[in-house]
């Protein structure tokens, strides 16, 4: 009989980890469901499934447990590698100038005003750069969600919406990965910005090319000798890969994941990985939220100033996404639901802020500052365009594609 081995840092047996498994997965995908019950995303069940469970609450999760840490960081990896593969690069590229100028705002606004509020408020810079940065993403998922279940992906509002939002995530993880560098000991500097900037985008962009003619013929032959489970895990295998040469370029593994499902999702295959991919997922992504709730502590919201940074960041996150819906003042749709619709911040948000507290850039009540503007965003988004973009009679169909993500790649 297999004996109870211990983790050498942090004594769990093997009964021990498997119990905490039980809660993490279990709450997660109770509180998820209940959150989709009520029209909110999933996201935020198995962030509130992580409150509870951590050591402000229950005290059952200690998110800094090592194997915990390293299931969630392959969570990341597995989120990342799906939106890519979800993402279709060639109709990224023909959504139009005012996709382009929404992104742009939409990251440049809350940037600096993220950075400008959180200096005023006697943040560190770094601390204040990690909020600010926090403040640029747009949930994909969230956001194609909510078009979708009213019938709207195919207005040309959503069309703005969805590739913008696209467009932040791909300038999102080339900050993330500046901020890497950064809190790692890298100076900042222009310098330092352009260097990472341009190894990220040129990492992208070797493994794109590179991909495009051994990942075809290599797949292909995968087709004919495997089974499907062996194409996805082949798959899964190679964004591994693409991970740890991101690594060594100096780039973040997250870009990797990323580049990984951008070179996949052309070839003929990609539903087939993606379906894979979306099964392992429903292991490790919870883990990651819930990871991410369970840092969440609860006692620092009696502290003034978490409450005081986290509603100047809420009013900050706001006004600038809203902002960045008027930013192509040609288009004569309704750029109020444009902006809305760039609200939520999501997983990309809290992607950075678990890197900012992860690498103490963050302090804890910072991180809950950061994690309560994430919350608010992303709560208030879906009732507001539901108000603003009633749903369209006879199309509801859109809500019957499979994924969050492939939702917009379909209609981009």
């Amino acid at each position: 009989m297999m004996q109870n081995v211990t983790d050498a840092v942090h004594g769990l047996t093997v009964p021990e980890f498997l119990v905490l498994l039980i809660a993490i997965l279990a709450s997660a995908k109770l509180l998820g469901e209940l959150a989709e019950r009520i029209h909110q995303p999933a996201v935020l069940g198995e962030l509130l499934a992580g409150v509870i469970l951590g050591t402000s609450v229950l005290g059952v999760l200690d998110p800094q447990i090592e194997v915990i840490h390293l299931l969630a960081e392959v969570g990341v990896i597995l989120l990342l590698f799906q939106i890519g593969l979800e993402t279709n690069l060639g109709r990224l590229l023909q959504v139009g100038v005012a996709s382009m100028a929404v992104a742009a705002v939409g990251v440049a606004l809350p940037f600096v005003g993220g950075v400008v509020v959180a200096r005023a408020l006697g943040l560190e810079m770094m601390a204040a750069v990690v909020a600010g940065a926090a403040l640029t993403a747009t949930s994909v998922g969230i956001t194609a969600r909510v078009l979708s279940d009213l019938g709207r992906l195919q207005d040309e509002e959503s069309q703005i919406v969805l590739g913008a939002a696209v467009i932040d995530d791909i300038i999102g993880l080339v900050i993330l990965a500046v901020i890497s560098q950064v809190v790692a000991g890298s100076e900042l500097t222009i310098g330092s910005v352009v260097t990472t900037t341009l190894i990220a985008f040129g990492f992208v962009a070797v493994v794109l090319l590179a991909g495009r003619f051994v990942v075809p013929p290599v797949f292909g032959l995968l087709s004919r000798v495997g089974s499907e489970d062996t194409l996805a895990t082949m798959a899964v295998a190679l964004a591994f890969t693409v991970c740890w040469l991101a690594d060594l370029s100096g780039s973040a593994l997250i870009i990797g994941a990323f580049a990984a499902g951008l070179t996949l999702a052309p070839t003929r295959h990609a539903k087939v990985i993606e379906h894979g991919v979306l099964r392992l997922g429903m292991f490790f992504v919870p883990i990651f939220f819930v990871s991410v709730g369970a840092a969440v502590d609860m006692r620092t919201f009696a502290d003034p100033q978490v409450l005081i940074v986290g509603g100047s960041l809420i009013v900050v996150a706001i006004i600038g996404k809203v902002a960045a819906g008027f930013a192509p003042w040609w288009f004569k749709g309704n750029k109020l639901v444009v902006g809305v619709g760039m609200m939520p911040r999501g997983e990309v948000g809290l992607i950075f802020a678990q890197m900012g507290l992860r690498t103490g850039a963050l302090t804890s009540g910072l991180f809950s500052a950061i994690t309560m503007m994430v919350l608010v965003t992303t709560f208030l988004a879906p009732p507001l365009l539901r108000w603003l973009f009633p749903p369209r009679p006879g199309r509801r169909a859109d809500a019957e594609l499979p994924g969050a993500v492939a939702r917009i790649t379909t209609q981009a």
